[in-house]
């Protein structure tokens, strides 16, 4: 399954958001979502326990300046891969 995080961390369920997610899933933060991954974010750790497959959109990083604050855990990938994911997970969760 593909999670998808849109909004702030800080306006979502984050504890359920994480609760839902499996090994196998994949979970990519876009947009204002990209927060979730800053090294001080309250919700870094558990995110990152969760096993699941951690993605961030690039162009949300770089607009938003905060590339040199995200965690390694994550990985940059462009909305070109972003298609990918979406043809990869046949279902998808929008948060």
């Amino acid at each position: 399954m593909l999670h998808t995080l849109i909004q702030s961390p800080y306006k979502t369920n984050i504890p359920l958001l994480i609760s839902m997610l499996k090994k196998k899933d994949d979970f990519l933060a876009l947009q204002d979502g990209v927060l979730i991954a800053l090294t001080n974010s309250v919700f870094l750790d558990s995110i990152i326990f969760s096993s699941a497959n951690l993605y961030l959109i690039k162009e949300d990083v770089y607009a938003r300046g905060i590339i040199n604050n995200i965690s390694s855990n994550f990985m940059l990938i462009s909305y070109i891969n972003f298609v990918s994911l979406t043809l990869k997970n046949k279902t998808q969760m929008a948060w």
